[in-house]
């Protein structure tokens, strides 16, 4: 690594090499910006210009990537990441694997520093959130890794479904796909009963029959309501249960008072949500600019809860809440960010209830441009507690009891509003895919009813838009006081993936411009272009596969997707702790009272993000695996019954297709296609027949039977009833696919498609 002196000592007119400035931000993951690389080589005046173009050229050959403003070389560990500690070497240092993959590699080995202060002291089997180095050495791990915190402590136990045979005897049944069944002694049943959902350990796999096992815990019984997402929960370690000290100190909470807050109890602010929502942390209100010089314009308040009035930094109810990151939510159930004292009552905006909020007053002109706004901690009354059907329907003509007397002065200004803010949403084009979400409605006993696809009103792009501004105005105030924040972030799409996307276009006769500065009205247009053929489905699924994933922060390179260059979530702070950061940083920032950001939790932030980012990732993947298997329990009496489907991924080893009526996804084995011999083409995201050219693509739409069920993995296999038809692009394309894809099968351990 570079220092002031070594600086100094850098010859006139010296320019580094390529191998130099690789070397140089492989060594200092953490100083690795432009301006902290031309500082490190003393560059200055034109040979900043030229250092600026060779680190684009290092991009465009795949030898760096760009994160948070960071350079890094592609493959590598990120300089913060989430470890599992998997062993030790010879020499007793603990070993670590990256909990999240990373290239298509095997995965890096780090050795772990144990602080020899009052640092955590980690253990084999821990999780850890660490800070990675990497090391000159060839011969061992390519990184150390210093721990900033340990995980609450992994075990090898195991997950499944206990079972009783007829003969007698027992077996768990695996609820992960790649989980084996197993064998459970009768010494070692534990008191468990037949569809109980145990957690189990495994014993070392004997050279014959199946692995055995003991039972540790029974955690509930199957036939109960909510089973399928308890099996979620314990299978990702989400925290479910309130620890007895955070209760008592949720319930010793005392409601805020009008102390030391404007009061704006008078200002009809009201809630729109779900119709089955049970917390309400946002409140909304507009009315036309009464200043004659924005004629036109608009002025909008979003009221938030103030959460930081009751969950102050260091308390149990902080500490619980960032383990828990965010709230998670299943069609059975939520698993609360906080207690419901705090999240559904002291909280929550309820209807003709005195409640504390952070309040941001925003003013728009008439093209829809922010113009100013300002940060207020208040006390308000929600006026109205309105669903979003019920709104829309008394803008559309059918007012109720409830919107009936509010719609001329409250409803009918928001809409319009709403009108005004949707111009500077068209104007600054943010990424507009369509994907519809599904929802699941369950039967009394936690079974699927049915999956059905919600109206998208103007009721919800109105409150949508509302949070995206409010969040815009809170990262930018903090930025203005230049106060430590959790961004919320979303780079663009890597060059690797849009030059993945761009092949994949051009086998449909579509261009995607080149550049390593994209913008979001590109991928519109494509999208714009598409929209009512056969592949429009196709395209902005891969357009979506295209995307980076937004995470969280304290750096900043802008939100790609909304075509931001500052956002920060600030609009729920009941279900998301980043929301809760922003918070505090207002009021530290503008001298709003108790409850700011600290300096010490403002030293904390690159770990805070690390954090929340990887629950929320923990989050999607709990609740996707939880659809998955409340669909396959609910098809799991239709073997042999036709569906149709659409081709939701292509692999190698076969098809993934997703059923539209019920969005749950299972499996065509490349094996059971049949009739021709078939190669996988990456480009074109398709299998296709060596003899006949013929085969299927990603976003086809077709008939499958459905052969077997795995209900408590959630794993379904299909076979393909539809014949393969000829695919798009030219001869040309499919003599290079096919030319590809014989290369890759000449190479060693290639023949893994047929697995």
């Amino acid at each position: 690594m570079r220092t002031a002196d070594t600086r100094a000592k850098v010859r006139d007119n010296y320019r580094p090499s390529r191998d130099e400035i690789l070397r140089y931000i492989a060594e200092n993951p953490d100083r690795a910006g432009k301006r902290d690389i031309a500082k490190a080589f003393a560059l200055r005046g034109e040979d900043r210009i030229w250092l600026k173009d060779v680190l684009r050229d290092l991009q465009d050959e795949g030898l760096l990537t760009k994160e948070r403003k960071r350079l890094a070389r592609v493959g590598a560990l990120p300089h913060v990441a989430v470890l599992d500690i998997f062993g030790r070497d010879a020499d007793g240092v603990l070993l670590a694997h990256p909990t999240e993959a990373i290239g298509n590699g095997e995965p890096p080995v780090i050795a772990i520093r144990v602080s020899r202060g009052n640092g955590p002291t980690p253990g084999i089997g821990d999780r850890v959130l660490a800070k990675t180095f990497p090391t000159d050495d060839p011969a061992g791990p390519a990184y150390t890794g210093r721990v900033m915190k340990i995980f609450e402590k992994r075990t090898d136990a195991v997950l499944g479904v206990f079972r009783v045979l007829k003969d007698g005897t027992f077996r768990i049944e695996p609820v992960e796909r790649r989980q084996p069944e197993l064998v459970v002694d009768k010494e070692f049943q534990n008191g468990a009963k037949n569809g109980d959902l145990v957690e189990v350990e495994p014993a070392r796999a004997s050279r014959y029959g199946l692995p055995r096992a003991k039972v540790l815990a029974v955690l509930g019984s199957l036939t109960s309501e909510k089973a399928v997402s308890m099996i979620a929960i314990h299978a990702h370690d989400i925290p479910h249960i309130f620890p007895a000290d955070v209760i008592a100190e949720a319930e010793a909470v005392k409601p805020a008072t009008l102390a030391g807050r404007e009061d704006w109890r008078e200002l009809p602010l009201l809630t729109i949500d779900p119709a089955d929502a049970k917390d309400h942390d946002d409140a909304v209100f507009a009315m036309p600019d009464t200043d004659e010089k924005n004629a036109g314009g608009v002025v909008v308040t979003v009221a938030i809860a103030d959460v930081a009035a009751y969950v102050r930094y260091g308390t149990a109810l902080d500490r619980e809440a960032l383990k828990r990151g965010n709230s998670v939510y299943f069609p059975d159930r939520v698993m609360p960010m906080l207690p419901e004292r705090i999240s559904n009552d002291l909280c929550s905006l309820r209807e003709g209830q005195d409640r504390p909020a952070i309040a941001v007053r925003m003013t728009f002109s008439a093209d829809g441009h922010k113009l100013r706004h300002s940060f207020h901690r208040v006390m308000m009354k929600s006026a109205a507690k309105l669903a979003y059907q019920q709104a829309q329907a008394a803008i559309d003509g059918a007012p109720d009891d409830t919107t009936g007397p509010i719609l001329d002065a409250v409803l009918k200004p928001l809409w319009d509003a709403y009108g005004i803010l949707k111009r500077g949403r068209d104007t600054r084009q943010p990424l507009e895919l369509d994907l519809p979400e599904r929802k699941i409605l369950l039967k009394q006993d936690g079974t699927v009813d049915k999956v059905v696809v919600p109206e998208r009103l103007d009721a919800h792009k109105l409150i949508e838009e509302f949070m995206i501004q409010a969040n815009v105005a809170a990262a930018e105030t903090l930025e203005a006081k230049r106060q430590a924040l959790v961004y919320r972030i979303h780079d663009a799409p890597s060059l690797a993936k849009q030059e993945s996307l761009r092949e994949f276009l051009q086998t449909l006769g579509l261009s995607l411009a080149r550049g390593a500065q994209m913008r979001p009205n590109q991928f519109n247009g494509i999208l714009a272009r598409v929209r009512g053929a056969d592949n429009e489905g196709l395209v902005n699924e891969v357009v979506l596969r295209s995307q980076s994933q937004a995470e969280y922060s304290p750096a900043n390179i802008g939100h790609f997707g909304l075509n931001l260059k500052r956002y920060a979530h600030f609009t729920s702070p009941i279900r998301r702790y980043a929301d809760l950061i922003v918070h505090r940083g207002l009021i530290a920032a503008l001298g709003l009272g108790p409850g700011g950001l600290t300096q010490d939790e403002a030293e904390r932030l690159e770990e805070v993000s690390a954090l929340i980012s990887a629950t929320e990732r923990r989050a999607m993947a709990a609740e996707r695996d939880t659809v998955d298997r409340l669909i396959a329990a609910h098809l799991a009496e239709r073997i042999d019954d036709r569906f149709d489907a659409r081709i939701s991924g292509v692999t190698k080893s076969g098809l993934f297709v997703q059923l539209p009526q019920y969005g749950a996804d299972g499996f065509i084995p490349v094996s059971t296609l049949g009739g021709d011999y078939y190669i996988y083409d990456e480009t074109a995201r398709s299998l296709f027949g060596e003899r006949t050219g013929k085969g299927y693509q990603l976003a086809d739409r077709v008939e499958v039977r459905l052969i077997e069920v795995a209900p408590m993995a959630g794993a379904m296999r299909f076979e393909m009833l539809t014949e393969p038809k000829p695919l798009p692009g030219s001869k040309r394309s499919f003599h290079k696919a096919k030319g590809r894809a014989r290369a890759s099968q000449s190479r060693p351990g290639s023949r893994g498609r047929r697995r």
